[in-house]
């Protein structure tokens, strides 16, 4: 009998229990921060002093991102995810905005040597075969991929591998299962929203993330759009290395740039006065070209990058702006989009009566809960999709009686309807 490898036997325990270890982490922690909001709630409701309310519902907004950001980044994984998509200025309290969109890009990075067996599998080759040099330092890492700095045998210029974390999948598949089920529980409690749709989209997207082949076609696809509908492409997206990519490995063109969050501070390091012509011009650059592209992208094509968050956004020479990431896109149908086209028309006039007629275009479906149904709709439309909100409308609370989303009862939310849109609106 072959004596009994101790370590390996330890690791294989522990990749066993791993899923359960995650899911009890995840209750603890949800519960703490959903019970957290009830107290509150509870004590909310004796103060009448408008003012009051709000700076109480500021300070627990603070003391709940703490948690949620601590979550987020302890668990990592699935859960980075969570927070690029409810850090966002359009969706959720402006104190969870300003703590969670710090966590792009900071998962923790897989050992090299842990990375090194999949590359070569994956690839029919050795590092050193494929490679004249590879930075095994990865210069970021995601909740379902790291990247690393190299250079190809026999060429001039970088480029960029991106090469999933061993095991992730199925540790993300637990955490989905996990929300889902926490999902079901607040929609049956206290928001009457269709979160469970919104879950289950998440779970079909993220699922589509695992595949770097579709990831290079959908790159691929997008690149091509943006030349041939513009003489000058309105942002650059990376070239595919085509012999270069599987499932788990995509190796692409390295394109140098800054992060768009460290924009304020290479501004402030170059002596450019941020607040002056210089740098508003640039900035006005960058957001004629985001918006150019998505406008053509959603409006024109439909079949568009979905996950626009900070970390996927370069500002290169110029003020040019790269767009990285083509794991999450998203092919609307006609009916889809111009009921959305519709939605933002009637914001713009002020339109309630337009605002309500989208929605039922978009395919959701309310139940009367409220005396003023219509109104409400167009205020929850506001807070969702213009960042530039009107007197009187206020960021999502949602735990608030006054909530738009609590006093509407959404009996049918289209799964993809949630994440085409919401999710990349800043």
């Amino acid at each position: 009998m072959p004596p009994l490898d101790f370590k390996d036997f330890q690791e294989k325990l522990s990749t066993h229990f791993r899923p359960f270890h995650r899911s009890f982490q995840f209750w603890v922690r949800a519960v703490d921060i959903y019970t957290g909001y009830k107290v509150f709630q509870l004590r909310v409701s004796f103060v009448k002093d408008v003012k009051k309310q709000e700076e109480m519902w500021e300070v627990q907004h603070e003391l709940a991102a703490e948690k949620i950001y601590a979550t987020c980044a302890d668990l990592g994984g699935f859960f980075l995810k969570i927070a690029q998509i409810i850090g966002k200025p359009d969706l959720a309290p402006a104190a969870w905005v300003r703590r969670l969109v710090t966590l792009c890009d900071r998962a923790p990075a897989t050992p090299f040597d842990a990375i090194q067996p999949v590359l070569e599998k994956e690839l029919g080759q050795s590092i050193g075969e494929i490679f004249e040099r590879f930075d095994v330092d990865p210069i970021g890492s995601a909740s379902i991929a790291q990247v690393h700095r190299a250079r190809l045998r026999g060429d001039k210029n970088d480029v960029v591998v991106k090469v999933q974390h061993p095991g992730v999948q199925d540790l993300m598949m637990t955490d989905i299962r996990n929300l889902q089920a926490f999902a079901l529980y607040m929609q049956k409690t206290d928001i009457k929203f269709d979160l469970y749709s919104v879950t289950k989209e998440m779970e079909k997207q993220i699922g589509y993330e695992f595949d770097f082949i579709r990831e290079a076609d959908a790159m691929e696809r997008i690149k091509r759009f943006l030349y041939e509908n513009n003489k000058k492409r309105p942002v650059l997206v990376p070239r595919v290395i085509r012999d270069m990519v599987t499932r788990r490995v995509l190796v692409m063109e390295y394109i140098d740039g800054i992060p768009i969050l460290n924009l304020g501070d290479e501004i402030a390091k170059r002596g450019i006065n941020p607040g002056g012509k210089l740098a508003a011009a640039a900035k006005q650059k960058i957001l004629e070209s985001l918006t150019i592209a998505y406008g053509q992208m959603i409006l024109k094509s439909g079949f568009f990058h979905a996950d626009p968050h900070p970390g996927n956004i370069l500002i290169c020479k110029g003020s040019e702006v790269a767009l990285l990431d083509y794991g999450q896109v998203k092919d609307l149908p006609d009916k889809l989009r111009i009921g959305y086209a519709n939605l933002i028309l009637a914001i713009a006039d002020n339109d309630p009566v337009k605002a309500s007629e989208s929605y039922r275009e978009l395919g959701i479906e309310t139940l009367s809960n409220c005396k003023d149904e219509q109104n409400e709709l167009f205020k929850l439309a506001q807070t969702m999709f213009d960042t530039k909100l009107p007197p009187g409308v206020v960021m999502l609370q949602p735990f608030a009686e006054d909530s738009s989303i609590k006093k509407l009862v959404f009996r049918l939310f289209q799964r993809n309807c949630f994440l085409s849109f919401v999710r990349f609106i800043y």
